[in-house]
C-alpha cells in the first residue's frame, strides 16, 4: 500500500460504443487531475484495433501515465472479439447493438431448454445481444473463422490484455460484471458454463475464456510497473462510479438506455425483459436495457433543426402527452421488448400537434417511456426502489430530468454531471491499490432533486401504442 502522505494517482477508462474517456484521479481524495478522450468508428461491427488506437490517443491527451500506479478499463458489455491461436483478431468485432444475432438467440435459447432453463443457468435469457448469441451466429454463418477461434473476450478484456503487454491467450483476465453478460457465465458460482458455450460455437473443443479476477485485485501487470485492475462492463462500473447501494436504480442514458439496480440477490427472469448480471463489487446487477436513448435526441435535433438546449425548451413548453403525439423509439431495432427488426414510429399525428414543441416532447417522452417501463419490471422482480439515480450523456439535458420524473412517477435523483463508467473504473483500481473491504467513498459534488407531478396518460399512451405495432 502506497505511502499515505505521497499523491497517488489511479486511471479509469470507459471505452464505450462511440469513444473512448480516461481520468486520472487521486486514490484517496476522488480528485480528478486531468483527462482524455478520443472518438471510435460508427457501426454494429468494428476492428478492435480502432479501440486501442483510441485508447492510447486519449491516454496521451490525459498527460500519459507515467506518474499512474493503477488502471481500470469498464467498457461496453457483450462485444464478441474473436482471436485466433496467435491472439490475431480474427474479424470484426460484433457489438452489443448488432442485431444479426437475434435468430441464433432463439436457437440456443431452444437448445439450452428453454428461455426459462437458461435464465436459471446464468441469469438471463439470451437476446441478440449477447456474446454466446454473437458466437453461434459466427458458428453458423462464417464456420472458416469459428474453426480459427483460440479465445473469445469482450472488449474490456481485450483493451487490459493489449495494455498488459502480453501475447498469451492464457493472460486475458476479466471480471464478473462483464462475464455475466455473455450468457455462458453463471454469475453466481461465478464460474463459466463451458457446455452453453460449446453449444454456441458448435464446438466441444477446448478456448480460452478470460479468467474471473475479483473486483478489488489486479489481473496484470505492465513491464513499467502499472497494475491492470479487474475492470468492469460498463453498467456495473458506472453503479460503482456514482455510489449506487442496495434500493438505487440507476437509470443510464448512453447509446442504449439502461435500468439497473444494486441487489444482494441474482435474479433469474425468463422473458428476457431483465438481465440477471453480476456488479462490480461482488453483489448482483439485475438491469434492462433498450438500444435507443441518447440517439433518439440527436435525432431529434437533426429533424427539428436545433441544439439540445433548444430542444429542452420546446420539450417543456409542451403539455405532458404533446396533445397525442407518441413516438416508440426503435430506431435500431428494439432489445427490450425483443424486436431486433422494429423501426420508430410517430402515431396520433394531426394537423394541430404537428408543433416543434410536441414533436421535441414526444421524441423525449418516448425515449424515456421505454425506461420507465423498464423500472416496473425491476419492481416486479422484487426490486425495492428507494431512489432513481439519473445518469449518462442524455441525462444532462434539461429536459430529461423533469420528464423523467414525471413518467416514473417518482423523485429523480441527477448527479453532478461526470464520467462515471470511467470513474467507477478509477475507483475500482484505487479500491485494489489502497485495499479495504470496500470501495473508496468519493464526494462527486451536490445530487439536484426533481419531483414532477405524475403523468400516468403519457405511460398508457405509449404503452397502447407499443402494444398495437407488436408484430411489425
Amino acid at each position: 500500500m502506497p505511502n499515505s502522505s505521497e499523491q497517488v494517482l489511479v486511471a479509469g477508462v470507459d471505452s464505450s460504443t462511440q469513444s473512448v474517456k480516461v481520468v486520472v484521479r487521486d486514490a484517496g481524495s476522488g480528485e480528478l487531475i486531468r483527462e482524455g478522450r478520443a472518438s471510435h468508428p460508427d457501426g454494429t461491427e468494428v476492428d478492435p484495433a480502432h479501440w486501442w488506437s483510441a485508447l492510447n490517443e486519449a491516454i496521451a491527451q490525459a498527460g500519459g501515465l507515467s506518474d499512474v500506479q493503477a488502471i481500470s478499463i469498464g467498457g461496453q458489455q457483450h462485444g464478441m472479439v474473436a482471436l485466433d491461436e496467435h491472439g490475431v483478431v480474427i474479424r470484426p468485432a460484433l457489438l452489443w447493438n448488432d442485431t444479426r444475432s437475434a435468430e441464433s438467440a432463439v436457437t440456443l435459447n431452444t437448445e439450452c431448454g428453454g428461455s426459462s432453463a437458461i435464465a436459471k443457468a446464468v441469469g438471463s435469457s439470451l437476446v441478440a445481444s449477447f456474446t454466446a448469441s454473437k458466437v453461434r451466429w459466427l458458428a453458423d454463418n462464417e464456420p472458416q473463422n469459428a474453426n480459427r477461434v483460440a479465445a473469445i473476450a469482450l472488449p474490456h478484456d481485450w483493451l487490459s490484455w493489449k495494455l498488459s503487454g502480453s501475447t498469451d491467450l492464457k493472460d486475458l483476465f476479466t471480471d464478473r460484471s462483464d462475464a455475466s453478460g455473455t450468457g455462458y457465465f453463471d454469475s453466481v458460482t461465478s464460474e463459466y458454463r463451458h457446455d452453453i458455450f460449446a453449444k454456441a460455437l458448435k464446438s466441444d473443443r477446448e478456448v480460452v475464456l478470460p479468467r474471473i479476477v475479483g473486483p478489488n485485485q489486479f489481473g496484470a501487470t505492465t513491464a513499467d510497473g502499472l497494475k491492470i485492475g479487474a475492470g468492469a462492463g460498463d453498467n456495473a462500473a458506472a453503479a460503482l462510479g456514482v455510489g449506487a447501494q442496495p434500493g438505487d436504480v440507476v437509470v443510464s442514458l448512453g447509446t442504449s438506455g439502461t435500468a439497473f439496480a444494486v441487489s444482494e440477490t441474482p435474479t433469474h427472469e425468463g422473458t428476457g425483459t431483465v438481465a440477471g448480471f453480476a456488479d462490480a463489487t461482488g453483489r448482483f446487477l439485475p438491469l434492462v436495457c433498450t438500444l435507443n436513448a441518447a440517439r433518439i435526441m440527436d435525432a431529434a435535433t437533426k429533424i427539428l433543426g436545433v441544439d439540445f438546449d433548444e430542444l429542452a425548451a420546446l420539450a417543456l413548453s409542451a403539455e405532458p402527452g404533446a396533445h397525442g403525439l407518441t413516438l416508440l423509439p426503435y430506431f435500431e431495432g428494439e432489445r427490450t421488448p425483443n424486436r431486433p427488426h422494429a423501426t420508430g414510429v410517430f402515431a396520433g399525428m394531426n394537423l394541430s400537434n404537428s408543433t416543434q414543441e410536441n414533436i421535441a416532447r414526444a421524441m423525449i417522452e418516448g425515449m424515456l417511456c421505454g425506461l420507465a417501463d423498464a423500472v416496473d419490471a425491476l419492481v416486479q422482480l422484487g426490486v425495492d426502489v428507494k431512489r432513481v439515480l439519473l445518469v449518462g450523456g442524455a441525462a444532462k439535458n434539461p429536459a430529461v430530468a423533469p420528464i423523467a420524473s414525471a413518467l416514473f412517477g417518482r423523485e429523480v435523483l441527477l448527479p453532478p454531471p461526470g464520467e462515471y463508467v470511467a470513474d467507477g473504473a478509477a475507483k475500482q483500481a484505487a479500491w485494489a491499490l489502497l485495499g479495504g473491504e470496500t470501495p473508496p467513498t468519493w464526494n462527486f459534488g451536490d445530487v439536484e432533486k426533481f419531483s414532477s407531478a405524475p403523468t400516468p396518460e403519457v405511460l398508457r399512451q405509449y404503452r397502447e401504442l407499443r402494444d398495437r405495432t407488436e408484430g411489425w
